[in-house]
């Protein structure tokens, strides 16, 4: 299950990266993300509901890395069935900066059945640096702390995914391929981002003209057909997550919107 959702959630977070006007930031103007907003999903496989998820941006501005920066926080939890065969509590998190939509820290606090991980990573962009702390997975001690090169303007998994919102993709060639970057379990992935074009999609919040985008995914056990995972976000300014759907070997996974809460 975590393989499965790693496969699906790291190539569609890992989107973009960003800089700010002095090396190595630069200025990224964006009007999508506003302290306060809170988005609510729905998991499900095939016909049944397998979990829920909440997107929150908090209401107050942090300081990480003296740079000002959103909290996100992305929470999920199996229901019913799944719950049983599997229980999952998971939260990702970053600091993102507010001015170069970049991370200046993320963490996760990962409960899956009796698996168990505590991990907090500063990112040291002036020195391409990510500073892994690597925590007791039931006190929450710090066991050990490792440093790790990184490329320019790195992202982590949330944080790459919100700066996907603050992009322009009427400047974006349908079919084309961006390749990204993302640092996430000790390593440096570079995953290519396919833009599809644009659908209408009826939710649960109403119908939406949405941007369609698909992660180039390897060939695996886990999923079937070219785009195999294609999310839907809003095409307006607020470019809102609607959708991420996943077409399986069996069956297809699922996740939808079911109440927006912001400005």
């Amino acid at each position: 299950m975590r393989k499965l959702f790693l496969g699906i959630s790291m190539p569609v977070l890992f989107l973009f990266v960003a800089m700010y006007s002095t090396a190595p930031y630069r200025y990224i103007p964006q009007k999508a993300l506003k302290p306060g907003e809170k988005i609510h999903y729905k998991v499900s496989y095939g016909v049944i509901n397998a979990g829920e998820a909440t997107m929150v941006i908090d209401p107050n501005i942090h300081t990480v890395n003296n740079r000002p920066c959103f909290k996100v926080d992305i929470y999920g939890r199996t229901i019913g069935f799944f719950d049983l065969m599997i229980k999952i509590r998971d939260n990702w998190g970053t600091y993102l900066d507010t001015s170069a939509i970049v991370s200046q820290r993320f963490y996760q606090y990962i409960e899956e059945g009796k698996y168990r991980k505590k991990e907090i990573i500063d990112f040291d962009h002036r020195n391409s640096k990510a500073i892994v702390h690597r925590l007791d997975k039931h006190s929450g001690a710090l066991k050990e702390k490792v440093k790790f090169d990184i490329p320019p303007h790195m992202q982590d998994i949330v944080s790459g995914y919100y700066y996907m919102r603050t992009l322009n993709f009427d400047t974006i060639a349908i079919n084309s391929v961006f390749e990204i970057k993302g640092f996430f379990d000790d390593t440096v992935y570079h995953v290519g981002v396919e833009y599809l074009g644009k659908e209408k999609i009826k939710t649960r919040i109403g119908e939406y003209d949405a941007l369609v985008i698909s992660p180039i995914v390897p060939q695996n056990k886990f999923f079937s057909g070219r785009n195999p995972v294609r999310a839907w976000i809003s095409d307006d300014e607020k470019k809102i997550p609607l959708k991420v759907r996943a077409n399986l070997i069996v069956g297809g996974l699922e996740i939808n919107i079911r109440e927006y809460e912001g400005q």
